[in-house]
This record gives C-alpha cells, structure tokens and sequence, in this order.
C-alpha cells in the first residue's frame, strides 16, 4: 500500500510515478551524462540497454522491498526528468537515506528542492521513520542546498570518503528527524 502511495505522490510541478523500461530511454538521457552520473553513486550507462538493465535491477530490488524508487515526471509535459529513491531501511533505528538525480537540463527549477519535500513528507507521515538521511559528495553544493531548503542539518563530514576520477572527496552527511 505504502508503494503505491509513493508512486502516486504529486507536487506543484511534479509528480511521481513507478519505474518502468519503457522509461529506460529517457533515464538513460541523464544516466548516460558525465557530469549527472558524477556525483551521484551510479555507475556511468554507456548504453541504453546497460540502463535498461539497471532499471530492472531497480524494480527488482523494489519488489524485495528494500528500495523505493519513482520516475520524476514533470507535469507540464509529461517527460521523465529524473528519479527519486529511499533506501537504507534501518527498522530497528526507524531511519532510512534518500536520494535523487535530475537531468540536466531541469537542474536549477526547484524540483529537487519539491521532490525531497515529497519524500520527506512521505517518509514521516505514511512510513513514520524516526529520520532521514543522505550523503553528499562535497563538490555537490547544489544537492546539500536541496537538503538544507528541506530542513536538513549538516550532522557530519567524512574526511576523503569518495574517491571520484582521480580525486577524493569529502561526504556531507545531512539528516533530518521527524518533526513533532
């Protein structure tokens, strides 16, 4: 109940709806860009089938239900422009991580700042986590921004945690409690 419930989340200018392959071309756009999959955690799709591969791998894993993903569709147009994710269920500590990508060319519109407040309402009110989380490539300010806009606290850094083209990096660690 609570999945369909996440994959029928809507926003202002957005709303979200569940993974499929016949989205897999339009994920692999973003998927497939250097500078979106730099940051992010995802491996580089060279093909569009390697992502047609990895989106099943993602429905899989939502199946065994330890991942939640959607597809963020724009409302304007009815376009894929990226895809939202909470994983890392932790049940005995009532916590779990988010994540997001966008392609990008929708960076910069404030539909990550409105898909985290999704997730985050989701999360505390139909999942009713304790807190959530996420990790930060350090590089990416525009991400930690996101979190920030979305009550999240810098709880952390770790020193050189990602090791991304040659170069370390530190991991920004953001969290948020359930409000009461």
């Amino acid at each position: 109940m609570s999945l369909q419930l996440f994959h029928s989340l809507e926003g202002q200018k957005i709303r979200f709806k569940p993974m499929s392959v016949e989205d897999a071309q339009a994920i692999h756009d973003y998927a497939s860009d250097e500078l979106v999959s730099r940051f992010i955690g995802w491996r580089l799709m060279k093909t569009a089938n390697e992502t047609k591969e990895y989106v099943e791998v993602m429905m899989e894993r939502e199946r065994a239900g330890t991942h939640y993903y959607a597809s963020i569709v724009l409302q304007s147009t009815q376009e894929v422009i990226g895809t939202a994710m909470i994983f890392h269920f932790d049940e005995e500590a009532n916590h779990a991580e988010i994540g997001y990508v966008f392609h990008r060319d929708h960076w910069g519109k404030g539909y990550g700042t409105e898909s985290v407040a999704m997730m985050s309402d989701f999360a505390f009110e139909i999942l009713q986590l304790h807190k959530l989380h996420a990790s930060v490539v350090d590089a990416n300010g525009g991400s930690a921004r996101i979190l920030e806009k979305n009550g999240y606290q810098l709880e952390g850094r770790l020193k050189d945690h990602y090791y991304i083209e040659g170069t370390y990096y530190d991991a920004l660690l953001l969290g948020r409690i359930q409000p009461s």
